[in-house]
């Protein structure tokens, strides 16, 4: 097998899919509180694009854990992205676990990874209407 075999997957582009119970609650959730819109839908789907990458919903009957970050945006301003999102009705969750604590919802990282360029980074989460851990980074330079 050559190299260019054994790297199918890095050709690839990365798509999250998050679950949702209530696939129309879900669709209200990030059209009212993100001001997104489903650029296509099928039978128990919907789908969106952001910057060049793309997420989907899908019904499930399943339940998301919420525990872990299960998709993220990096932004440019995250004090106006999280401010903006909150006039929305955006509830940000509060962390305190050693070594990452929110202060007013967002948390300051040390360290990144060296290739991205950046010292650290701000971060904040938030829950969808499913219960769907969604975090949104701004790099610190």
């Amino acid at each position: 097998m050559d190299t260019e075999d054994q790297n199918l997957l890095a050709r690839g582009r990365v798509a999250t899919r998050l679950p949702a119970q209530d696939l129309a609650r879900a669709r209200r959730f990030y059209a009212e509180k993100l001001g997104l819109e489903a650029v296509d839908e099928r039978p128990g789907g919907l789908l969106y694009r952001c910057g060049g990458t793309e997420f989907a919903l899908f019904a499930s009957s399943g339940v998301s854990p919420g525990t872990f970050t299960q998709m993220g945006w990096q932004v440019d301003d995250l004090d106006a992205v999280v401010g903006e999102l909150r006039r929305r009705g955006v509830v940000f969750e509060d962390v305190d676990v050693p070594g990452l604590r929110t202060r007013d919802g967002i948390a300051d990282i040390d360290g990144n990874y060296p290739s991205k360029g950046a010292c650290g980074e701000r971060a904040a989460w938030f829950r969808d209407s499913e219960g769907n851990l969604i975090g949104i980074g701004e790099p610190v330079v």
